[in-house]
């Protein structure tokens, strides 16, 4: 007990003596704001979260990536100027799809389903026809 407190004394006067020498007052981050995360669980992972925060990174489980990939596809698709290209960008992903359900990565499970390739042309169809843009008798003439 005698200890801990000659060990509390000594550890106050380095404190003190560091203020007075100014050694606090260089400090960076003086004068701002704890950060707001210091009440979250411990991550042992925090440093690299931040670099990439401040790197502007961000890196997502293959299922999600793939997932969003398909999203993106189907928009492409949608707005692709010709059939081939609609069966194509479909194709493509459909692959990527296929090999993700074969093959399951870590983490959280992909939720998606390939493509019918189509069902796909005919929504195009539909909205090109909509939009007055396409061959409205859904013909395959496009596909050149």
């Amino acid at each position: 007990m005698v200890a801990d407190f000659c060990q509390s004394v000594w550890i106050r006067k380095q404190i003190h003596d560091a203020q007075v020498r100014g050694d606090f007052d260089r400090l960076p981050g003086r004068g701002e704001p704890l950060p707001n995360d210091l009440e979250a669980p411990y991550d042992e992972l925090w440093w690299v979260k931040r670099k990439m925060a401040r790197e502007g990174l961000s890196v997502l489980p293959p299922a999600l990536a793939l997932r969003k990939e398909a999203e993106d596809a189907l928009t492409a698709a949608y707005a692709a100027p010709s059939e081939r290209a609609v069966r194509k960008i479909i194709t493509d992903v459909n692959a990527k799809i296929r090999d993700m359900l074969l093959k399951p990565p870590p983490g959280p499970p992909l939720g998606r389903k390939p493509y019918d390739v189509e069902e796909v042309v005919r929504q195009w169809r539909e909205r090109r026809a909509t939009a007055g843009s396409g061959a409205p008798d859904g013909s395959r003439a496009s596909d050149v």
